[in-house]
């Protein structure tokens, strides 16, 4: 037998786990039909949820041993959550989706079989659109994927989702990027391994709403920059050197206006214009070496990715442990 663990980070999707544990079931148990050889586990993460989540899970490992979660001591971000599942998953292999049904688990029969026959090591979605989405921020997206791929080594694939179906291998292979600033778009990618993509149309939310907000992703996005390329520090070097070259030719400029044409005047306003022109140019310079050097900084500090407050594990322990009692006293 082989056994299949359905990693899905969760924060505030108390609406929609029932619909989604109903849907993940009635797949997983079509596929173990389909493929005797399977098994499955399902393993949830609490990212800190403010809502009932974790009541959630509790109800749905009172019904189905399969149900195993993690809760998080506060909110770590989805990355974190990636990183807790991938590392207390059992399986041979892995998947990560949301649980949002954002990523159809009908496409699981199809990325096993891309991968059972060990020609992939990987299966994963990628949109095809982004209906649903503001234009502004698909614009943004797109954007992005070209900036990062013209000045990062490592190739990340437009309209690639984090829904996967990975071997362990692969999934080993992640585990040892231990970092604490993590990119798994980047790191899914930098691994390498055979990787099928398949399209699909993007598919909106059916209970509640993202918490991904414009400024997340923008945040997510420097993230990732900063990640898996070091452009930006080449930038501020450029900058640098551009701007002491346009100083030498108004330094020149201005002796052949003083000498030559005889021209004579305060100058006051170029050199303000040329004061803030160069102290915007350090200022941002500094931002970028700052941004890198926190970044290093929080490495060095090797604190946990995340913390786990309650696990299934736990819970049964104390649930067992309370009916020991109740029984004792009667």
């Amino acid at each position: 037998m082989k056994l299949v663990s359905v990693v899905v980070p969760c924060y505030n999707e108390e609406e929609v786990l029932p619909v989604f544990y109903e849907e993940i079931t009635k797949v997983t148990d079509q596929m173990s039909a389909d493929f005797p050889e399977l098994e499955f586990e399902f393993l949830f993460i609490n990212d800190g949820s403010k809502d009932k989540t974790l009541e959630v899970f509790r109800t749905l490992a009172d019904r189905d041993k399969r149900v195993r979660y993690i809760s998080f001591s506060r909110n770590f971000g989805k990355e974190s959550g990636m990183y807790a599942g991938l590392k207390n998953a059992k399986g041979d292999y892995v998947v990560v989706m949301d649980a949002d049904l954002q990523h159809p688990p009908s496409f699981l029969p199809e990325m096993y079989r891309y991968v059972k026959d060990g020609e992939y090591d990987c299966a994963t979605t990628r949109r095809t659109n982004r209906k649903g989405e503001s234009k502004i921020r698909s614009w943004f997206a797109m954007k992005f994927y070209k900036i990062m791929n013209k000045i990062s080594q490592t190739e990340i694939v437009d309209g690639a989702q984090d829904f996967r179906f990975m071997t362990r291998q692969m999934v080993d292979a992640i585990l040892e990027m231990s970092e604490y600033n993590r990119f798994s778009k980047g790191i899914f990618s930098w691994v390498g391994f055979n990787v099928k993509y398949l399209p699909y149309e993007n598919v909106e939310r059916t209970i509640g709403t993202t918490s991904w907000s414009f400024w997340g992703l923008f945040k997510y996005s420097l993230e990732g920059i900063m990640a898996f390329s070091t452009a930006p520090l080449a930038i501020s070097s450029l900058l640098g050197v551009l701007s002491c070259v346009i100083s030498f030719i108004l330094i020149i400029i201005t002796i052949i206006k003083t000498l030559i044409l005889e021209e004579s005047g305060s100058g006051i306003p170029t050199v303000i214009c040329i004061i803030f022109m160069l102290s915007g140019l350090q200022l941002f310079c500094t931002g970028i070496l700052g941004q890198y050097l926190s970044k290093t900084y929080l490495e060095t500090k090797h604190r946990p990715i995340y913390i786990a407050k309650e696990t299934d594990e736990l819970y049964r322990k104390k649930k067992q442990k309370n009916a020991n009692k109740e029984n004792s006293d009667k």
